[in-house]
């Protein structure tokens, strides 16, 4: 597998590990092992997929349409990616308390997102993308990152931070434009 494919498949891993990694108690911060950190990989794409396909479903704003598609163009292929690797590793994916918490996160946001409706929607999904990429940040620099001892993936880890920027950037920059809600759209 490429050294791109990989990267992406541990930028995947960060956006949603780092969400769960934030939740939990700060000071008791995990040590994953390699599988744990493949099935964290593939649990937090199919989450990102799933809430952007949930995302393309209730918003008619172009901008935040595109942005949706481009989350589950992304980590599907990604998700493929990291299927692929894991298998040329010979690495069976693990479940792990990361993982069964991000999932727990995921169906709380959904939960939340579920009654809202037009620019309310927008503006809480991309809210909730801003936060879920600045943790993604924090959890390779404060977690992924110390806590990995693979020289190799950690520079991959060190490597995708960039990416991971850009994405919370064009969240930020998409929630920007959309602007603060109305007082009577309470």
């Amino acid at each position: 597998m490429s050294r791109s494919r990989y990267q992406a498949a541990l930028m995947v891993a960060a956006l949603v590990g780092v969400t769960s990694l934030r939740a939990q108690n700060a000071a008791a911060a995990p040590d994953l092992s390699d599988p744990e950190v493949a099935h964290v990989a593939v649990t937090a794409n199919s989450i990102d997929i799933d809430m952007a396909k949930f995302a393309l479903t209730r918003t008619h704003n172009a901008a935040v349409k595109q942005f949706a598609q481009t989350m589950i163009t992304d980590h599907s292929a990604v998700n493929a990616q990291a299927a692929a690797l894991a298998q040329k590793l010979g690495v069976t994916p693990a479940d792990n308390a990361v993982s069964q918490s991000l999932l727990s996160g995921a169906k709380q946001a959904r939960a939340s997102l579920e009654p809202l409706r037009g620019a309310a929607f927008d503006r809480a999904y991309l809210d909730r993308e801003v936060a879920y990429h600045q943790a993604v940040l924090d959890a390779i620099d404060k977690v992924l990152v110390p806590t990995t001892e693979n020289a190799e993936l950690r520079k991959l880890l060190t490597d995708v931070r960039p990416a991971i920027a850009t994405h919370l950037e064009h969240a930020r920059q998409l929630r920007g434009q959309l602007g603060s809600p109305s007082r009577t759209s309470k």
